[in-house]
């Protein structure tokens, strides 16, 4: 059975567990490094971990979006390979779930600056540079400039790549308006024009509902309220989510893709009956991955997950799994 730990503010269990972050210079004088809240998911913490995979959740959403599926890919790892111990860490990217109150990750709410936050993350703890990286949605393109950061030595001289990277049902170029169904701006819109408190979780999904969106799109949109008083308010900072929405659809990583940093495999999932893709950017894609290399870059893959939309951990999470474990389980 995987386990879960959280590094909550007061938490005895974080205390035991983890240093305090280093103290960094600022204009203005000294102050702590604030970093990003995560879970770890672990099949046992009985003993150190040798690997790790940090897991990228999308737009609106949060690390716990993707715990169910965390436990069983570090339950197939283990089962694999018993000698490996490898630990998911579920990231709450900037502006998203408990880093939504994060005062010290600043803006500009972009791609640069939440990739920029994992490896803030990693020097903060002082761990090892993550061995697997895995987005998806927005969190594929944050994975995306993240590899490209460190490829280019942004993060410094000490840091290591990623050995895979997996973008999960992500475009990854610059996503044009006209061929999107315009669901997700609709969305963004309807919520800035909502009060910052509601009344409840149920008026919110009726609320929804009577605008035209569907009840599973109302009511996940419901999971993403805590209480704030006797109402309800949001679990994510809107208007920082919205500038990073709009960052994600500006950014390409079309170079990445076509030239991998040598020794690290790039992998995209494409739900086969997700609404992101267009033919001729599938026709991209396969052409990209059916290039043959020198040995002198990485590798680029393409892998169509069946049976699935664009939420492949909700819609076909053992596909998912018998597409990614196997793969993860050769680096050890």
């Amino acid at each position: 059975m995987a386990r879960i730990m959280r590094n909550k503010p007061g938490s005895h269990l974080l205390t035991r567990l983890f240093n305090s972050p280093p103290s960094l210079r600022f204009h203005g004088g000294a102050r702590s490094l604030e970093t990003l809240a995560y879970e770890e998911v672990r099949v046992s913490d009985e003993r150190p971990h040798n690997s790790t995979a940090f897991v990228l959740h999308g737009l609106l959403g949060s690390g716990r979006n993707w715990k169910s599926f965390s436990r069983r890919l570090a339950s197939m790892l283990f089962d694999s390979s018993p000698s490996s111990d490898w630990r998911m860490v579920l990231v709450d990217l900037r502006n998203h779930g408990n880093s939504a109150d994060i005062e010290g990750l600043r803006p500009p709410h972009d791609m640069v600056n939440a990739a920029k936050d994992l490896a803030n993350l990693v020097k903060s703890q002082g761990w090892a540079w993550p061995d697997v990286v895995i987005g998806h949605s927005m969190g594929g393109k944050v994975a995306l400039q993240y590899t490209e950061s460190c490829a280019r030595g942004d993060y410094g001289e000490s840091v290591a790549l990623p050995k895979q990277l997996w973008v999960l049902d992500s475009v990854p170029g610059e996503v044009n308006p006209e061929n999107s169904d315009g669901e997700v701006e609709k969305v963004l819109q309807t919520l800035q024009s909502l009060p910052s408190l509601v009344p409840s979780r149920k008026w919110l999904v009726n609320h929804m509902m009577e605008l035209g969106f569907s009840k599973s799109l109302a009511e996940w949109i419901g999971s993403n309220l805590k209480k704030s008083g006797e109402h309800e308010t949001w679990a994510f900072n809107l208007e920082g989510a919205v500038q990073m929405f709009n960052s994600y659809r500006e950014s390409s990583y079309w170079s990445l893709l076509e030239n991998p940093p040598k020794g690290m495999e790039i992998a995209i999932v494409r739900a086969e009956n997700s609404d992101r893709w267009d033919p001729n950017l599938i026709q991209r894609l396969d052409s990209l991955a059916c290039q043959g290399g020198d040995g002198s870059k990485g590798k680029f893959l393409v892998h169509v997950l069946p049976n699935s939309g664009h939420w492949v951990h909700v819609d076909n999470p053992k596909g998912l799994l018998d597409i990614v474990a196997p793969k993860i389980a050769s680096l050890v």
